[in-house]
């Protein structure tokens, strides 16, 4: 398998020592805003590190691509029908939506695709 994208290595090795038997890290993707610290994509499941809550405690959630009820861009506007280049993406988990606030146009696009794949295999 090719060398996974990713922003900051540090966030790649996190991911990387977490992954389960036979499980392989496709891209980790730095996020900005409130909460969201990064989302990693790996070959099983989207994880996603949550810096909100209280005392400066981090979460890494872990979401099973099977969990993923849908996936969308999120863009504030559209221009005759097509949406202008976002960079932020909301997950449906059933119950729960996980949003994130990448770095970088494209990345959002990115992300979205590699969990559309999964989730529509």
């Amino acid at each position: 398998m090719a060398e996974p994208v990713f922003d900051r290595r540090e966030q790649l090795e996190l991911v990387q020592d977490g992954l389960l038997d036979g499980e392989e890290v496709l891209a980790v993707y730095d996020c900005i805003g409130a909460g969201t610290g990064f989302v990693g994509l790996t070959t099983k499941r989207v994880i996603l590190q949550d810096k909100s809550f209280v005392g400066k405690r981090v979460a890494l959630t872990s979401v099973p691509y099977r969990h993923v009820r849908s996936i969308s861009v999120v863009s504030n506007k559209s221009f005759v029908g097509k949406f202008v280049s976002s960079s932020s993406l909301a997950i449906d988990t059933g119950g729960t939506v996980h949003e994130a606030d990448f770095r970088g146009e494209d990345k959002a696009h990115q992300a979205h695709h590699l969990i559309l794949w999964h989730i529509t295999q």
